[in-house]
C-alpha cells in the first residue's frame, strides 16, 4: 500500500520532465525594443503561434511587420517595428513673452513667460499628450494697466497719448503742470508700471523763497525787503577791483532755496620790490606795473636762475582771492645789479 501512495505522488513529476523534454524548441517570450508590446502573458510559446505587436500609448508604428511567429527552432521571426514617439502640432509664437521647450513629441513641456508689463492669461505650462494634442491653449500676454492718474489740484495731466476709458496701458506716462503760482514740486513725469501702479506723482504748491542775502565785498541788485516767487531771479556785483566768482544771476528754485551766491574776490599785490616779471604774456619791469595788483586767478610769472645751467627761467604762481605766493626760487636782486647790472638778471639771461 505505501509502494503505491508514493508511485501516486511521483506520477505528476514524471510527467511534468517528460512534456518539456517533448518541447525542446518552444519560444521564450519575445525580448521587444523599447515601447513596443504584445498580447499574451505566458513565457513559453509552441512553434507556429503568433504574436501581435503594438505600441504604447503615446507612440506610433513605423516600418513592420507588427506579427512575429514561433519557428521550429524556438526563433521567433525578424521584425524591424519600431515605435516613436507621436508628435504634437507646433505651437503659435506666444505674442509679447517667450516660449520654453525642446520638442514637440509625447510627453514633451512647454513653458510659458511674458515680457515686462504683461501678465499671463492661461496655464504657464502644457504637456503633449498620448493622443497627439496639447493638454492646454497656448496662453495670452496682456497687457498690465493703471488707473487714471489723480488730477492736483491747481494743476493738470498731460498723457503720452489718448486715453479711452478708465485704464492706461503698461508704459504710458504722463506729464504734471501747475497753474501759476503753484509749481510742481517732485519730479513731473509719472509712468504706469508693470505692477499696476503709477510711479510717484507730485504735487503743485506755492514756492517762494526769502529776501536775498547780501555777499561779501558785492552788493545785490534788488533792495525789496519780500519773498520771491518761484524762477524769480536777481544778481550780484562786486565793489572795486574785487572779481565775482560764480553766477551773476541767482534763482529761486522749487525747494524755496536760492540758487548757490557768487562770491567777491580781492585782487593781489605782487609782493616784489626789483625784477622783471612775466604778465598777460609781457615781460615788464615791476615799477611799471602800475598800479601793483593782479586779478584774482590771474597768473604771473617771476624769474628764477639755474646756477648751473647758467640760465634763467619763469616760474608762473596764480592770484587766489588776495593771496600771491612769490616762489622760493626767485631771489631778489641786490640793488646795484637792479639798476647798474640789470642784463645780469634771471629775466635777461639766456632762458634755459
Amino acid at each position: 500500500m505505501e509502494r503505491m501512495l508514493a508511485l501516486t505522488l511521483l506520477c505528476p513529476f514524471v510527467y511534468f520532465t517528460t512534456a518539456a523534454s517533448n518541447q525542446d524548441n518552444v519560444c521564450f517570450r519575445p525580448e521587444l525594443a523599447a515601447h513596443i508590446e504584445t498580447n499574451g502573458l505566458q513565457r513559453f510559446f509552441n512553434p507556429g503561434r503568433e504574436l501581435t505587436l503594438s505600441c504604447h500609448q503615446g507612440y506610433t508604428p513605423v516600418q513592420g511587420p507588427l506579427k512575429i511567429a514561433c519557428g521550429a527552432s524556438g526563433e521567433w521571426t525578424k521584425t524591424k517595428l519600431l515605435c516613436i514617439p507621436k508628435r504634437c502640432p507646433s505651437p503659435d509664437p506666444l505674442a509679447h513673452g517667450e516660449s520654453f521647450y525642446e520638442d514637440v513629441v509625447f510627453q514633451s513641456r512647454i513653458n510659458f513667460t511674458c515680457d515686462e508689463g504683461y501678465t499671463l492669461t492661461g496655464d504657464s505650462t502644457m504637456v503633449c499628450l498620448a493622443n497627439g494634442t496639447w493638454s492646454a491653449q497656448v496662453p495670452e500676454c496682456k497687457t498690465v494697466t493703471c488707473g487714471l492718474l489723480p488730477i492736483p489740484q491747481f494743476g493738470m495731466i498731460i498723457y503720452d497719448k489718448s486715453i479711452r476709458g478708465n485704464t492706461t496701458d503698461f508704459g504710458v506716462g504722463g506729464t504734471y503742470t501747475c497753474l501759476p503760482p503753484y509749481v510742481v514740486i517732485g519730479n513731473p513725469r509719472t509712468q504706469c508700471t508693470s505692477s499696476g501702479n503709477w510711479t510717484k506723482t507730485p504735487e503743485c504748491q506755492v514756492v517762494t523763497c526769502p529776501t536775498p542775502e547780501n555777499i561779501d565785498n558785492g552788493f545785490v541788485s534788488s533792495s525789496d525787503q519780500r519773498e520771491y516767487d518761484y524762477m524769480e531771479t536777481v544778481k550780484y556785483g562786486c565793489n572795486g577791483d574785487y572779481d565775482i566768482e560764480g553766477s551773476l544771476e541767482i534763482v529761486c528754485q522749487q525747494n524755496g532755496e536760492w540758487s548757490e551766491k557768487p562770491s567777491c574776490k580781492a585782487p593781489c599785490s605782487v609782493g616784489i620790490q626789483k625784477a622783471r616779471i612775466l604778465y598777460k604774456g609781457q615781460k615788464i619791469w615791476i615799477k611799471h606795473l602800475q598800479p601793483n595788483k593782479i586779478f584774482h586767478k590771474d597768473i604771473v610769472s617771476v624769474y628764477c636762475e639755474d646756477t648751473v645751467r647758467k640760465c634763467g627761467y619763469a616760474v608762473p604762481t596764480q592770484c587766489t582771492d588776495g593771496r600771491l605766493t612769490i616762489p622760493e626760487c626767485f631771489k631778489e636782486p641786490r640793488g646795484i645789479d637792479y639798476h647798474f647790472r640789470s642784463s645780469s638778471l634771471p629775466s635777461e639771461i639766456e632762458q634755459c
